[in-house]
């Protein structure tokens, strides 16, 4: 069953001199109930804006996002509050996303007092419930977050994300600020509940080789948009995009020459002055003259299984 939809959405801020910058533009894309999408790309492509403008934690500027079937692009947040249980978010630095004047027991609770679920007791209950599903001791709720490690605050952040039994959860960067050897364990910690609890997964990062361990499909970012999608294995040993090409030759593989790597010339463009045609290319070694002016849609080429926006199989 289809849980998330968005149709041509998109995002825009004000930029300088009445400039307008396209954070996220025109994507289109579904979620299955239980399904784990990854979304990837360097930092500035729009991954994190478009995670935000889903769950409308930031208003979208166009499109439409659809949840359950439904709907909930222009909401009022009356209307939004009773789906807020649904959709959750775990976010990138877990220090600065949990309130340092309260304990974990109060965190953990706060959802679902604002959502006025059970009484005190219930609350007290499932606050331990949630320790036990993130590993961490019961003990842990007379504590404060600056009374953990980096990892175990991340845990207390899945936990809050937990709380509600939500549908959808939106992973932003979740394991990006921890060290490599943290990064495992929460991402082994992520797939286990995501088995466990049936969740569906919009799973945010920069790094393919994380996204590989847990997505079923992944969606590759460039400057606001989606440039290849499709199932993760089909992407990670046949690409077809030049720049998900450059991305998996950056990840660091036994056996492989550093020759190999495609390193991209230029820097990214300025999304508050998008070049015309395909935005890759003035980065792209195999771009053509109809990539200067025309951009290519996002279709399947034939014979493959993921969806490639490039004129090279148009």
């Amino acid at each position: 069953m289809t849980l998330l939809e968005t149709r041509d959405l998109s995002k825009t801020y004000p930029g300088a001199r009445g400039t307008v910058v396209q954070a996220v533009s025109e994507v289109s894309l579904t979620l299955d109930a239980g399904e784990v999408l990854g979304i990837v790309g360097e930092s500035g492509c729009g991954k994190s804006t478009l995670g935000r403008t889903i769950l409308r934690l930031t208003e979208p500027s166009g499109g439409q996002i659809f949840f359950k079937g439904q709907d909930i692009t222009a909401l009022p947040p009356r209307a939004m509050k009773p789906l807020r249980r649904d959709m959750q978010i775990i976010f990138q630095d877990p220090f600065g996303a949990l309130n340092p004047r309260h304990k974990v027991s109060h965190i953990l609770a706060e959802p679902l007092i604002v959502q006025g679920v059970g009484d005190a007791a219930a609350r007290a209950a499932r606050v331990v419930e949630l320790l036990d599903l993130v590993g961490l001791p019961p003990d842990a709720a007379g504590l404060y977050p600056h009374e953990f490690s980096g990892g175990q605050r991340q845990r207390i952040a899945i936990a809050r994300a937990l709380a509600l039994d939500p549908a959808l959860i939106v992973a932003d960067e979740a394991v990006s600020a921890l060290d490599v050897s943290i990064q495992s364990q929460i991402i082994n910690l992520i797939a286990g509940l995501r088995r466990r609890l049936g969740l569906a997964i919009l799973f945010i990062s920069h790094d393919l080789s994380v996204i590989r361990h847990v997505s079923d499909r992944i969606a590759v970012m460039y400057l606001g948009r989606i440039v290849e999608m499709g199932p993760t294995e089909a992407i990670m040993s046949a690409p077809q995009h030049p720049y998900t090409r450059a991305l998996l030759s950056a990840i660091p593989r036994a056996g492989v020459e550093r020759g190999h790597r495609i390193v991209l010339q230029g820097e990214v463009p300025d999304p508050a002055h998008p070049p015309a045609g395909c935005a890759f290319h003035s980065r792209c070694a195999q771009a053509m003259a109809v990539c200067r002016h025309a951009r290519p849609p996002l279709a399947r080429p034939a014979g493959a299984p993921q969806e490639v926006a490039c004129h090279l199989y148009s």
